[in-house]
């Protein structure tokens, strides 16, 4: 049993590691994915009932998530990463 869920934890850190190092489009799109993978998982076990209809849920809605996500990332933020200044105001600028 432990040695079946190394691979899944491992994947799980490195995920949320790398969310942290990306534009804000990213990340939004990351979490939309997240969320209507989610969804279409539960949409999908309640339509059909199986393994197939759960999987094809969860990726038509990874699919529609990411997009969703990605497009409604404000226009003044594309291609910015957001700063926390030492005295905690956060700045947007290019990022580096």
């Amino acid at each position: 049993m432990a040695r079946r869920m190394i691979l899944p934890l491992t994947l799980a850190v490195v995920a949320a590691l790398a969310g942290g190092c990306a534009t804000e489009q990213n990340q939004r799109g990351l979490g939309g994915a997240l969320i209507g993978a989610g969804t279409g998982a539960v949409a999908g076990q309640l339509i059909g009932g199986n393994t197939t209809s759960t999987v094809a849920g969860a990726a038509g809605g990874a699919l529609v998530g990411a997009a969703v996500g990605t497009a409604t990332t404000p226009s003044y933020n594309r291609g910015n990463c957001r700063y926390r200044q030492p005295d905690g105001t956060i700045i947007i600028a290019r990022c580096r």
